[in-house]
């Protein structure tokens, strides 16, 4: 029987050899968009998940699938009890895009330093218009969640002279003095930032993590940098702090629907500046989360257990 790979990422499979090892694998792939993924479900047998939700009614229109395989490393869209119920592993790929993820929040933390955005457009548009900037070198540098992204942004920053203090959920003093950066609670780091860039999974732990409050305790004249999940911030409330200049600028790489609603003000905010989720968008990255799907899929078909899986105990379940 032929195996058939569902997948909503664009991404997956693109870069590097992937295309070469999909091709000699004799399986089928099928590529289809978030709101496609319902009619493609019933012949699936492996589902490479990007962001469309894996939930309960999902799970139902699927009777062969054998596992789930997230192309990345976020699981807030996979319904994991949910699957643990139907004996479906779950596998992820943590850490495959930290560095990718961590290289475009440096790059937004520049731009929006160096207003990179506006002079760009104004030079389109005819005009020469200088501004003064800032250097980020002696800049303090707050990052919310401090897992292999967080790190790999602060050992960037570290070489380029800035102080990184750190925040994290679950605590993580040996790794912050394994990097000489500083753990702080939130409030405090959020008062000492000139930069804050975060790096949190999503879910109901994080939503709203950021809000109008949280806004408020930001130095005048900082920046945020959002690449993490959409809920986590607030951007009712960053529109206005944006529009009362209490912030300079703001980079957002996730939203509540993917394309956006542009409708929102915050599109036109001032000093707001935007990229289409794409902070594992590199070649490096997605080869690395490819062939750690692609090698957990042939792991399952060979009977194994990937150590990646995130729901192991659907396979004790499974034992004789």
């Amino acid at each position: 029987m032929t195996i058939t790979i569902l997948t909503t990422s664009p991404a997956f499979g693109r870069a590097g050899d992937l295309p070469r090892r999909l091709q000699t694998s004799g399986w089928t792939l099928v590529r289809c968009s978030n709101a496609e993924q319902a009619a493609h479900l019933p012949a699936a047998d492996f589902l490479v998940a990007g962001i469309a939700p894996v939930d309960g009614p999902a799970l139902d229109l699927a009777p062969r699938l054998r596992a789930v395989l997230r192309h990345g490393t976020g699981l807030d869209t996979v319904d994991i009890a949910a699957c643990a119920t139907r004996g479906i592993p779950v596998t992820n790929a943590p850490g495959a895009n930290a560095v990718g993820v961590a290289e475009l929040a440096l790059a937004h933390i520049l731009a929006l330093s160096r207003n990179l955005i506006p002079a760009h457009a104004a030079i389109v548009a005819g005009r020469w218009d200088r501004r003064i900037g800032r250097e980020v070198m002696g800049a303090t540098l707050g990052i919310v969640g401090f897992g292999a992204t967080g790190r790999a942004l602060a050992q960037r920053a570290l070489a380029l002279g800035m102080r990184v203090v750190i925040s994290d959920h679950h605590g993580n003093p040996a790794a912050a003095a394994a990097q000489g950066v500083t753990e702080l609670p939130l409030p405090r780091l959020l008062a000492e930032a000139d930069h804050v860039s975060l790096h949190v999974s999503g879910g109901a732990r994080t939503a709203g993590l950021i809000g109008a409050a949280e806004l408020a305790l930001m130095k005048p004249g900082a920046t945020i940098v959002n690449l993490s999940r959409a809920e986590v911030l607030d951007i009712d409330a960053l529109d206005a702090a944006l529009r009362a200049g209490r912030l300079a600028g703001a980079a957002l790489d996730a939203y509540a629907t993917e394309p956006p609603d542009r409708s929102h003000p915050v599109f036109t905010a001032p000093g707001a500046i935007f990229s289409p989720h794409s902070g594992g968008d590199t070649e490096g990255a997605v080869a690395r989360i490819g062939h750690m799907v692609l090698d957990d899929i042939e792991t399952l078909l060979a009977g194994g257990r990937p150590a990646r899986t995130v729901n192991p105990e659907v396979f004790e379940r499974r034992a004789p």
